[in-house]
């Protein structure tokens, strides 16, 4: 499925390509991200296979890759088209409508409101776009240790639907890791009163 370009105020997410690789390799040895995310280090990944990674994640099927790149343009020019981070529907099953976010932002962008317009944008995507999949639900999950990432996805209309104890690493320990979900009415009843 390939990823279409989406567009909000503040961040373009455009299809994850192999010049991608550098800033996901970056993020993906960031200490503070692999712990924030529940998504570990990544330690088993080699420099060659993110790159592969990069160029190919946009075009794998049952899944939708995007990277978060800004939208400012200066002279009708985009002033960059960096990675800020990256953001996917994965596990998209049309036959039960549903499919799994993923966010990851670089350590310098979190917290500016990237990473919410980006969830907006993919959210929207997802049950509202006609070449979208027109899904009933999207779920993610999120380490009981993130409250920052769990207040955003709270404020946005994810409701908690469970706990996975200790199911994640936290360095030598273990994190609990908490289900979340979105209805696409819960999306819609939400877009319609901001």
């Amino acid at each position: 499925m390939r990823s279409p370009a989406l567009h909000g105020e503040l961040v373009r997410l455009r299809p994850l390509e192999a010049k991608d690789a550098d800033r996901l390799w970056v993020s993906l040895r960031d200490p503070d991200s692999a712990r924030i995310t529940g998504m570990g280090t990544n330690g088993s990944s080699t420099r060659a296979e993110v790159a592969e990674w990069a160029a190919t994640a946009a075009d794998r099927p049952g899944r939708y890759d995007w990277a978060i790149t800004s939208a400012a343009v200066r002279d009708g020019e985009l002033v960059s088209d960096d990675l800020l981070g990256e953001i996917s529907l994965d596990q998209v099953s049309r036959a039960l409508g549903s499919a799994s976010l993923r966010l990851r932002m670089l350590p310098d962008y979190r917290g500016r409101g990237y990473g919410r317009e980006a969830i907006v944008e993919v959210l929207r995507f997802a049950f509202e776009a006609s070449e979208g999949p027109r899904l009933h639900r999207v779920g993610l999950s999120v380490p009981s240790l993130n409250p920052r990432a769990r207040m955003l996805y709270d404020s946005l209309g994810f409701r908690e639907e469970g706990r996975l104890r200790d199911a994640l690493r936290d360095g030598d320990g273990w994190t609990d890791s908490v289900v979340m979900s979105i209805l696409e009415d819960e999306f819609r009843a939400g877009a319609s009163a901001g």
